[in-house]
């Protein structure tokens, strides 16, 4: 009899930014494995839209309005989070915003106002997931996953996202540190880096930036949001529980070839 080793019944995971676009992509894979699963996004109606949608595989779903860029909302979040599942084995540190400006020209407010969300917002929602899984460690019930969405920017310039490059650089290397940090408690920490996936906050599919990536992308496709199901019900499942410290691309191949 076939085995699915990918199976996540039983599992809690939160993602961050959840109601919309990769996030939702993310969350929708792990319910369809099993898991239960909570999302926040700023905006209720949306979080309503994507939690009926949720629900339709099975398993429980609770969704809650967070801003992650407010420390306070997310501790409340995660406390209420545990408080209604009992606990979390995975968590998604996918919010994110797009300021795009030339670097020049780019404001403080513009610059600081990406990296709230971006990169302190994950720092948050890391830091939670981190207090609850060590905590839940030392009580004998070590083992969990925290993913982040990072970015193709990580590893190459594009004019107009400074911001964004540094939220993502900035979150790279960190994950780095808190996988060393974590891994006494099995606690692995992965980043996945998607390419140029066309949603509502990234690139229209008929853009000069989406024209250019099929050019230089060695699969002649463009990626899906659906796509990222796959490597987040792996590092989400106990198949992944040696796999941590990692940076993963998922672009099609673009990252692979010198030009």
């Amino acid at each position: 009899m076939a085995e699915n080793l990918f199976d996540l019944t039983g599992k809690v995971a939160l993602v961050t930014g959840g109601s919309t676009g990769l996030g939702f992509a993310m969350a929708e894979g792990l319910a369809r494995a099993g898991a239960d699963v909570i999302i926040w996004g700023r905006r209720i109606e949306r979080n309503t839209e994507a939690t009926l949608a949720l629900q339709k595989h099975g398993g429980r779903v609770a969704s809650r309005a967070v801003d992650v860029s407010n420390e306070q909302e997310v501790i409340d979040g995660f406390a209420a989070a545990i408080a209604e599942m009992g606990r979390i084995d995975c968590v998604i540190a996918n919010a994110g915003t797009a300021m795009m400006a030339p670097f020049v020209e780019m404001d403080s407010d513009t610059w600081h106002g990406l990296l709230n969300t971006n990169l302190h917002g994950a720092f948050y929602t890391c830091r939670e997931a981190g207090r609850h899984m060590k905590a839940r460690a030392e009580q004998g019930d070590p083992g969990g996953s925290i993913i982040i969405n990072g970015s193709l920017s990580i590893f190459t310039g594009v004019p107009g996202i400074a911001n964004y490059a540094a939220a993502k650089g900035g979150l790279n290397s960190f994950s780095k540190t808190i996988a060393v940090e974590l891994g006494a408690y099995d606690v692995r920490v992965n980043v996945i880096c998607p390419g140029v996936i066309p949603t509502d906050l990234g690139e229209a599919e008929d853009s000069p930036t989406v024209t250019m990536t099929l050019a230089r992308t060695p699969i002649k496709k463009m990626g899906r949001p659906e796509d990222l199901q796959g490597i987040a019900v792996y590092l989400a499942s106990d198949m992944s529980r040696y796999h941590s410290g990692d940076t993963i691309t998922l672009d099609g191949g673009m990252m692979a070839q010198c030009f």
